[in-house]
Order: C-alpha cells, then sequence, then structure tokens
C-alpha cells in the first residue's frame, strides 16, 4: 500500500511540474509559444490532468482558467497523499518508511 502511494505522490508532482512548467515557459515565449519544441512537450504532459479538470469543472469555468485550477485540485490531493504517506510511516514505524 505504501508503494501505491509514493508512486500516486510522485505522479502528482509531475503534473504538478508539467502545469508550472508550462506555465513559466508561456511567460518567456510569449505568442510564439505554440511553434516551441519544449511548449509542446509540456503541453503533451500537461494534459492528462488538464483533461481531467475540464471533465469535472461546471462549464462557466473558462479554458483560460483550467490550468490554474488543475494545480489548485493537483495540490490538494497532494496535500492529502503526504497525509496518508505519514499515517502509513507513523503506524508501521521507521522501519517501513525507510
Amino acid at each position: 500500500m505504501l508503494l501505491l502511494i509514493i508512486v500516486l505522490k510522485s505522479l502528482i508532482e509531475l503534473s504538478l511540474m508539467f502545469i508550472v512548467g508550462r506555465f513559466l515557459l508561456g511567460l518567456l515565449a510569449g505568442a510564439k509559444r505554440d511553434t516551441n519544441v519544449f511548449w509542446q512537450l509540456l503541453d503533451v504532459a500537461a494534459k492528462p490532468a488538464l483533461w481531467i479538470t475540464r471533465r469535472i469543472s461546471p462549464r462557466f469555468i473558462l479554458d483560460q482558467h483550467i490550468p490554474l485550477a488543475a494545480a489548485s485540485w493537483l495540490v490538494m490531493a497532494w496535500v492529502l497523499v503526504v497525509k496518508l504517506k505519514i499515517d502509513m510511516c507513523l503506524q508501521g514505524g521507521a522501519v517501513v518508511c525507510q
């Protein structure tokens, strides 16, 4: 069970990094970001989290706000997974979490 929590935590962290990297590169690249290879890679990597967020969010939320909404629920999910990991480590002792 601990391995599952560690893998889930890693996937959440990766998704957050892809979304934040996409945002920062978008700021640096400006209007030509669609032709930037690294932007395209980050966009493809961030698509699953953005797609899930678009599906679960109400229609009145604009598409330009979806990355912020995705980052918000990913941060909440990360906090929950870290809490689960800490609880499992406290129950199992230090040997389990090394």
